[in-house]
C-alpha cells in the first residue's frame, strides 16, 4: 500500500495525477524575483510540482492570472474585527489571508485562562491557520482595572498547544527595563522560542536592554527612522495599517528588496466595514505597490519573510513540498484574490460549513453600576486642565492643556476647541471605580458614544457633550451585555451588540459590518470627524507612561509620554 508522502512523490514526478492543478497561469517566484508561467501541482496539503507540466484528478484554468503564497497577517487581536474566530475566518481568508498570528490580548483581560481556551479550541476548527500568541501583560497595567490577571503560572499550561507560537507583544517595556519580577518570570519562561515585542519611540539603550532578553518582532514603529533603528539592532519590524493605527504610509521608505528579509505586514485591529470597503492585507499591498514599493519587496513582506520571523517554515513560497496556502491574484498590481487556497483546499463557502462550532463565552461580563449625569461632573480646577489629544491615525495621544470655561462649580466642555468629555467606568463588578476628564479631537457638538472596547483592560469608556446622554449610553452598555453605543437628546440613535466579553458579535460577519455602517452614519450625526470613531475611543482608556531614555550613565530620563497598549 503506497503511503501518503509516497504518493506526493509519485504526484511530484509525475507517475500519478496530482489531486488538482493549476493551468496555464504563473507564478511570483519570490526568490528570484521572476514571473515564471507553469503549472502548480498540489497533492494533499502542499505544493507538489511547479516549473513543468501536470496532470490533475482536478484541473483548474488559472489563464492570465499570477499565483502567490498566502499572506500571513503577523499581529492581530481578531476581537477588534467584533466578530468570532470561526465569522474572522469566513471574513478574511477570501482575500488571501491563509495565516493569522493573534493574540487574545482583548478577551484575555476580560475573561483570563478561558478567553484563550476559547481561541485555542476556535483555531483547531476554521480553515485559515490561525496561531496564537499567549498575552503577555494581563493586567497591562497596574494602573487599570482588569477582569483577570495571568501570571506565568497560568500561561505555561497552554505553552506546547500545537497552535501556540509563542509569548505576545510584550508591551511593558518600562516592567523589562526595571527587570520587573513578574515580568522576568514571563520571559525567563520563553527564553529559546518566540517574544513578541511592543515598544513604541524606545530607543538608544532602553532599546539594547529591551531586545537583550530576546524579543525580536515589533509593530509599533511610527516612523522610518524609527524602523531602521530597530532593523540594525536585529528586530524583524511588521508593518501595520489597521483601521485606526496607519503606518503603511510612514514606513513605505523601509519596504526594499534589501530590507524585505526582515520586514512583515500586520493589522492589529481592523474592523468588517473597512476590510469590506478597502480589503485586508491585499489592501496594503495594492496600496504600497502604487506608492512605488517594488512588488517583490511587499510580497515578500506579506509571505516568506513573515513566515521566517514566526519560524513557520513550511510556507510563504511557491515551490515544492511548501505548504498549498495559494492566492490566484488578477495582477500583482492588482492584488485582488479570484481564488484562494488553504492547506491544498480551495476556499468555498462549502469549505466553511465543515468546521465544527465553538460555544460563545462571556455573555454576562459587563457589571458595571448604573450612573447618572451627575457621575460625570468635574470640580473646577485652577490655572490649566489636563486634556487628552487624540491624533488621527494613530493610538499615541498627546498630554494638552487648556484653560476650559467654567459652569456652575464644575468645568465644562469647550466645544469651540472641539473638547469634550471623556469617562471611564469600571465594568468587571470588582471596584466600581469611574474617572472623568477631557478629550480633544473627535468633533461631537452634541450627544455621547460609548464602548465596552477599551483598550486594554475593556472598561466602558464614554466620550460625549451631555452629561445626561453619556450616562444613558453607559448605562445602555449594559443592558445589551456590551457593545457600541450612540446617543442623541437621551435617545439611542445607534448601537451593535458585542455579548461575547463586551468585545464580539453573535451574528455573522455580515451583519455586523452592516450596522457598523449605521453605527458610523450615527456618530457623524453628531459631529464625528474622526474616521473611526469607536475604534479611536477604543484606545482612549490606554494609560500614558513616560517614555524612558537610557543614558549612557544608565540614568532614566522623562523624554516624552507614550501609550503602553
Amino acid at each position: 500500500m503506497t503511503s501518503r508522502l509516497e504518493r506526493l512523490i509519485d504526484q511530484g514526478v509525475g507517475r500519478v495525477p496530482a489531486d488538482i492543478v493549476l493551468k496555464g497561469g504563473c507564478f511570483f517566484d519570490l526568490v528570484t524575483g521572476e514571473v515564471v508561467r507553469s503549472d502548480i501541482a498540489i497533492g494533499a496539503d502542499r505544493i507538489v510540482g511547479t516549473s513543468g507540466t501536470y496532470a490533475g484528478e482536478t484541473e483548474i484554468d488559472i489563464s492570465g492570472r499570477t499565483v502567490v503564497p498566502g499572506f500571513i497577517d503577523t499581529h492581530l487581536h481578531i476581537e477588534s474585527s467584533l466578530v468570532t474566530p470561526h465569522e474572522f475566518d469566513r471574513c478574511v481568508l477570501p482575500y488571501g489571508v491563509t495565516t493569522a498570528i493573534c493574540d487574545p490580548h482583548e478577551i484575555a483581560n476580560v475573561l483570563g485562562t478561558t478567553g484563550i481556551e476559547f481561541f485555542l479550541d476556535s483555531a483547531l476548527e476554521t480553515i485559515m491557520d490561525i496561531r496564537v500568541q499567549l498575552s503577555s501583560c494581563v493586567p497591562a497595567t497596574h494602573l487599570e482595572t482588569a477582569g483577570a490577571d495571568l501570571p506565568i503560572e497560568r500561561l505555561l499550561p497552554f505553552r506546547d498547544h500545537p497552535k501556540v507560537i509563542g509569548l505576545a507583544e510584550f508591551m511593558n517595556f518600562p516592567g523589562v527595563i526595571h527587570k520587573d519580577p513578574v515580568c522576568m518570570a514571563k520571559l525567563d519562561a520563553f527564553q529559546g522560542g518566540h517574544i513578541d515585542g511592543h515598544a513604541p519611540l524606545l530607543s538608544g539603550n532602553g532599546l539594547n536592554g529591551y531586545l537583550a532578553t530576546g524579543i525580536r518582532t515589533e509593530h509599533e514603529c511610527t516612523t522610518a527612522g524609527e524602523a531602521l533603528e530597530k532593523i540594525r539592532k536585529g528586530m524583524h519590524i511588521l508593518v501595520r495599517e489597521g483601521s485606526v493605527s496607519k503606518d503603511l504610509a510612514a514606513l513605505i521608505p523601509i519596504i526594499t528588496e534589501r530590507l524585505s528579509p526582515y520586514l512583515a505586514l500586520c493589522t492589529d485591529d481592523r474592523n468588517p466595514l473597512d476590510i469590506a470597503e478597502q480589503g485586508h492585507l491585499d489592501h496594503m499591498i495594492r496600496t504600497a505597490i502604487a506608492n512605488g514599493v517594488e512588488p517583490l519587496a511587499i510580497y515578500r513582506a506579506a509571505s516568506i519573510s513573515a513566515a521566517r520571523a514566526f519560524g513557520l517554515s513550511d510556507r510563504g513560497l511557491v515551490a515544492p513540498g511548501w505548504r498549498a496556502d495559494l492566492v490566484v491574484l488578477d495582477s500583482l498590481e492588482g492584488c485582488r484574490a479570484d481564488m484562494v487556497f488553504s492547506a491544498g483546499r480551495r476556499v468555498t463557502d462549502a469549505l466553511f460549513s465543515t468546521r465544527k462550532p465553538v460555544a460563545p463565552i462571556g455573555l454576562d461580563s459587563v457589571r458595571a453600576r448604573p450612573v447618572n449625569a451627575a457621575h460625570f461632573g468635574v470640580p473646577v480646577a485652577e490655572g490649566e486642565t489636563p486634556v487628552i489629544g487624540v491624533m488621527p491615525g494613530k493610538i499615541i495621544t498627546e498630554h494638552r492643556r487648556y484653560r476650559l470655561p467654567v459652569k456652575g462649580n464644575e468645568t465644562a466642555v469647550d466645544l469651540a476647541n472641539d473638547i469634550i468629555k471623556v469617562a471611564v467606568i469600571e465594568r468587571h463588578g470588582k471596584n466600581g471605580n469611574h474617572a472623568n476628564g477631557f478629550v480633544q479631537g473627535f468633533g461631537l457638538k452634541k450627544g455621547a458614544i460609548a464602548s465596552t472596547v477599551g483598550h486594554d483592560s475593556h472598561n466602558i469608556c464614554v466620550v460625549g457633550v451631555s452629561e445626561d446622554d453619556m450616562a444613558r449610553a453607559a448605562n445602555r452598555l449594559g443592558e445589551i451585555q456590551g457593545g457600541f453605543v450612540v446617543v442623541e437628546d437621551g435617545k439611542v440613535t445607534g448601537e451593535i451588540a458585542l455579548p461575547i466579553a463586551g468585545l464580539m458579535s453573535l451574528e455573522p460577519y455580515e451583519k455586523v459590518r452592516d450596522t457598523l455602517h449605521d453605527l458610523r452614519k450615527a456618530a457623524f450625526a453628531l459631529g464625528a470627524t474622526l474616521e473611526e470613531p469607536f475604534l479611536q475611543l477604543a484606545f482612549l482608556p490606554l494609560p500614558v507612561i513616560p517614555h524612558l531614555k537610557i543614558s549612557d550613565r544608565g540614568m532614566v530620563d522623562v523624554d516624552k509620554f507614550s501609550l503602553i497598549g
